[in-house]
């Protein structure tokens, strides 16, 4: 997945960070995982993660710190957001927190406490800023997951009419070993299904990204058209996914 301005280096998690965030700060927040381990997942790779204008703070707040403050204002998980121009993916609102959550790729939204964070990236460190947020109405985890079964299938068919396996091998090889899944790392209490359907949407927007990173062997500007709008359906659909798979208010009863 292309996420814009977060991170810049490779990490030992597929998973981006508000992924993590929504993941581990859920579980902390439910009693499921002490706060050494959040630290260390949702930091992962960088120097730190903060938390910034939250209500009631004079300052920035460390993770953990920030987190008690989410839920000293109501909020009962986190859920993340993957929005692209056109598509505000996890969004609900209002225009100036989907417009820097746009900016940025991804955004988390405190469940119940009307609040969105937005990651901003100051070198090695991480900033989640704080504003209002709506409520946000969500893909539930069943639908995300037929929509990208249906959004492989299609693809994998119109790339192959595309000849696929010419100008992008790698990509037909990873459309071949779709049951090959990069699984992350989730905290107790993340449902099995969403961890597998997170997995998949990973799985989804890398064969995307990795097939429009070169657009070298199109022959005319028809033909790469033609590629893009075969693709983009399915980046749209692993995004969902995500979300879904990242959404503690749709996720099935355990």
């Amino acid at each position: 997945m292309t996420v814009r301005s977060v991170s810049s280096r490779a990490v030992t998690t597929p998973l981006p960070a508000a992924a993590r965030l929504a993941w581990w700060g859920t579980a902390w927040l439910r009693g499921h995982a002490v706060a050494d381990l959040v630290v260390d997942a949702v930091i992962d790779t960088d120097a730190t993660h903060t938390f910034a204008r939250l209500p009631g703070a004079e300052g920035t707040e460390t993770l953990v710190a920030g987190l008690a403050r989410l839920r000293s204002t109501g909020a009962t998980a986190l859920g993340a957001a993957f929005p692209v121009e056109g598509d505000p993916a996890g969004l609900g609102g209002p225009t100036a927190f989907n417009a820097d959550a746009l900016e940025v790729g991804q955004a988390v939204v405190a469940v119940d406490a009307d609040l969105g964070l937005v990651p901003r990236r100051t070198g090695a460190a991480v900033a989640w800023v704080a504003q209002p947020a709506d409520r946000r109405q969500l893909v539930d985890v069943g639908e995300a997951d037929r929509g990208l079964r249906a959004a492989l299938l299609a693809t994998a068919a119109a790339l192959a009419d595309l000849d696929v396996a010419r100008w992008r091998p790698e990509v037909a090889d990873r459309l071949m070993n779709l049951r090959h899944l990069d699984v992350p790392t989730a905290p107790p209490g993340v449902p099995g299904r969403c961890v597998e359907l997170a997995a998949r949407g990973l799985q989804a927007t890398g064969i995307v990204d990795l097939a429009l990173e070169d657009e070298g062997g199109s022959v005319t500007v028809h033909e790469e058209r033609a590629r893009r709008d075969a693709l983009l359906p399915l980046q749209r659909a692993g995004r969902h996914a995500l979300v879904a798979a990242c959404s503690p208010e749709v996720w099935p009863p355990a």
